[in-house]
């Protein structure tokens, strides 16, 4: 009797309008050679589908095309659990490509092998080695060539987990939660504030250069203020040219205005910084509201695939309850037909002995006619015997 596995390849590789068939007439032999225990193994068989007996004509035909799926599987997982967006993009057309080569070379072993083309669920086929590459177990699956029927995945790959980063103390802050020293309301200076038309000019009057001007800032009013005391507190008149006081504001003057277009540019940078340090922080709360709605995604994602596994799990204990009663079933069945056949086989011998018996009852009839002719006419030559003595007497 052929290998155990032998049986079972040619069992999933033959196309499956005749698996039922095939299956019992391999339990039989089996049960004849007398090993029980390979008969029970292949009763066990379960029918494939017409999609999952075309990927399993693949994988027992070309297995190197299912060796290069895992190897493409698990390319995919990598990328997609590095996030590396580019590969992952170029992973996912090869992907595409490979899925429809599996699907076209499957196709062209099944009606090789007498499947009407018409007739075959490719989509269901394109969907398994799509689930194959995505899941290794699936993809396990279909190597050992006995699928029994087509899978189906509802997303592609393993979720990608969240980067995660150990902080410590001695971590930099990050830039929203920065003190600047500015406040991120100081208002920016307008150009009619750091011109130096408001400046005072040497020709001004005194009681106008006696106050810092109110466009420039706070600390540059004091130096203003003390070049123009003395002015305040002279008697002379400002437009002197030979007063000290007059000659000395206009270098006061322009000092105090240059500090304060230095202060003011400074201060500008330092609005620009904290605009900048704002649109760094936009850009953080977009990433993280972009994070938490992945996040809730892959929740829902992750809720989703939980009710799926637990309809797929009470799917499949359903599955093995129906396929438990017809297996009982089909044993009841192969144990009456076997005692149909042995019952005719009784009969058949019983019949034989009936035909032998009605034969014998035929030739013993026979000697009992002959016997009875034989004492007849024995029966006859007494009286004739007897009729001649008594002749002879007289």
């Amino acid at each position: 009797m052929p290998a155990t596995d032998d049986i079972v390849r040619r069992l999933y590789e033959a196309p499956p309008d005749g698996f039922v068939a095939a299956r019992a007439a391999a339990v039989d032999e089996a049960r004849k050679a007398g090993d029980r225990e390979t008969a029970k193994r292949i009763a066990a068989l379960k029918k494939p589908t017409v999609a999952a007996w075309v990927v399993n004509l693949l994988a027992l035909r070309r297995p190197e095309l299912i060796d290069e799926l895992a190897e493409l599987s698990t390319a995919l997982r990598t990328a997609q659990r590095d996030l590396q967006g580019a590969q992952m993009r170029e992973l996912s057309l090869q992907r595409r490509r490979f899925v429809t080569s599996l699907v076209d070379a499957a196709r062209r072993l099944a009606v090789a092998s007498g499947a009407a083309r018409a007739k075959l669920p490719l989509d269901e086929v394109e969907a398994t080695f799509t689930a194959a590459l995505a899941e290794p177990d699936i993809a396990e699956q279909v190597r050992t060539g006995r699928l029994i029927r087509a899978a189906t995945y509802a997303g592609f790959g393993e979720v990608p987990r969240p980067r995660l980063r150990l902080v410590t103390d001695d971590d930099p802050p990050s830039p929203s939660h920065t003190t600047s020293p500015f406040s991120p309301s100081f208002p920016p200076s307008s150009p009619s504030s750091s011109s130096p038309s408001s400046l005072p000019s040497p020709s001004s009057s005194p009681s106008s250069s006696s106050s810092p001007p109110s466009s420039l800032p706070s600390s540059a009013a004091p130096s203003l203020a003390s070049s123009s005391s003395p002015s305040s507190t002279s008697s002379a008149p400002l437009s002197s040219p030979s007063s000290p006081a007059s000659a000395a504001q206009p270098d006061a003057g322009a000092a105090g205005a240059s500090r304060g277009r230095e202060e003011v540019a400074a201060g500008q940078e330092a609005v620009a910084g904290v605009s900048r340090e704002d649109a760094a922080a936009g850009r953080e709360a977009a990433a993280a509201r972009e994070a938490a709605a992945a996040e809730r995604s892959r929740r829902e994602r992750e809720r989703r695939r939980r009710e799926l596994e637990r309809e797929f799990a009470a799917a499949e204990a359903a599955e093995r309850r129906a396929d438990s009663r017809l297996q009982r079933a089909e044993d009841a069945e192969r144990d009456a037909g076997h005692l149909v056949e042995d019952l005719e086989a009784e009969l058949a011998e019983l019949e034989r002995r009936r035909t032998e018996a009605v034969a014998d009852v035929a030739r013993r009839k026979q000697a009992r006619r002959t016997a009875e002719r034989e004492a007849a006419a024995a029966r006859r030559r007494v009286g004739d015997a007897q009729a001649a003595l008594e002749d002879l007497e007289r």
